[in-house]
């Protein structure tokens, strides 16, 4: 997933070129890099330098989920969702419950990599972050 990065306004590229996501820079929790928000917005924690690979890195790691949570033909309601109480994961919800995420009978810390919707996003973010550390060399 290609984004372009322009202040605090991000606009996809290819076939998301029509969408437009606000980026947001705030103190997070201790531990918490970025968030993507049911409303679109991003938000990237204040502590991250701005232009750095790990910038793009959590960019686009937030992006991927923030794409997945948009309605599409084949994911009518969007293939992510999620609430105070479930993560919704193509059609399937999963109970959330003090930062933690039941799913196979164990419950697991939010942001776990094994979850297959941050698999994909960890990739997104891995991708992005191997691009800017290419331009700053």
């Amino acid at each position: 997933m290609a984004f372009k990065l322009n202040r605090s306004v991000l606009k996809g590229t290819g076939e998301h070129k029509d969408m437009v996501f606000q980026m947001k820079r705030k103190k997070l929790e201790d531990g918490i890099a970025g968030e993507a928000n049911n409303d679109g917005t991003i938000f990237v924690n204040k502590n991250i330098p701005k232009g750095s690979p790990l910038e793009a890195e959590v960019v686009a790691h937030e992006l991927d989920h923030s794409l997945r949570m948009e309605a599409s033909k084949k994911y009518p309601k969007g293939e992510l969702g999620y609430s105070d109480n479930d993560v919704t994961w193509r059609g399937k919800k999963y109970p959330r419950k003090d930062g933690k995420i039941l799913y196979q009978g164990t419950w697991r810390e939010e942001g776990w990599e094994q979850f297959p919707w941050e698999k994909l996003a960890y990739k997104a973010g891995t991708k992005a972050k191997k691009e800017a550390e290419k331009k700053n060399t």
